[in-house]
C-alpha cells in the first residue's frame, strides 16, 4: 500500500461527523444500557477489591479482618511483630511453659514493642536509611523467632 493510501484511510477513520453519530448514539443508548449494566460494574469492582484484600492478607501471612491493622511501608514487619507477639502468649499460657521461658517472653515483649516503635519512626525516613531500620528490625525477628520457636519445641 501507499503511503497516501494509508493516510487517506487514517483520516477515515474518526471524521466530526462520525464524532457527532457516535455522540447522538450514546446520549440515546446510555440511558438504557446504563442501569443495567451499573450493576455489574460496581459488583466487578467489590470482587476485584475483595480478591486485592485476600492477596495482601495471604502476603503478610494475616487474617483478611486484621488487613487494616498493618499498613505502610512496614506492614509486613508490623505483621511480623504481631505473630511473634502472639506466639510470646501461647508460651506464657502453656502448660510447659518454665518460669524461664515466662521471662523470656516478657523480655521479649518489650524488644517486641521496641521493633514496632521502630518501625513506625522509620516510615517517615528517607528511603536508604528507612531500608536499613527495616533489614536490623527484620534481623532482630528472625533471632527472636528463632528462640521461640525453639522455647516452643519445634
Amino acid at each position: 500500500m501507499g503511503r497516501k493510501k494509508i493516510e487517506k484511510e487514517a483520516e477515515g477513520l474518526f471524521t466530526p461527523r462520525k464524532a457527532r453519530n457516535a455522540i447522538a448514539v450514546a446520549k440515546v443508548v446510555g440511558p438504557a444500557v446504563i442501569p443495567v449494566v451499573a450493576p455489574f460494574a460496581v459488583q466487578a469492582a467489590g470482587a476485584a477489591r475483595d480478591a486485592y484484600d485476600r492477596y495482601q492478607a495471604r502476603k503478610l501471612g494475616v487474617d483478611v479482618g486484621r488487613l487494616g491493622e498493618f499498613t505502610g511501608r512496614g506492614a509486613r514487619l508490623h505483621a511480623r511483630i504481631a505473630g511473634v507477639g502472639e506466639g510470646l502468649d501461647e508460651l506464657r499460657a502453656s502448660s510447659k511453659a518454665t518460669d524461664e521461658d515466662t521471662k523470656f517472653a516478657d523480655k521479649a515483649a518489650g524488644t517486641l514493642q521496641q521493633l514496632a516503635a521502630s518501625v513506625r519512626a522509620s516510615e517517615r525516613m528517607p528511603t536508604a536509611r528507612r531500608k536499613a531500620a527495616h533489614r536490623a528490625v527484620a534481623s532482630e525477628l528472625d533471632h527472636l523467632e528463632g528462640q521461640l520457636l525453639h522455647r516452643l519445641g519445634i
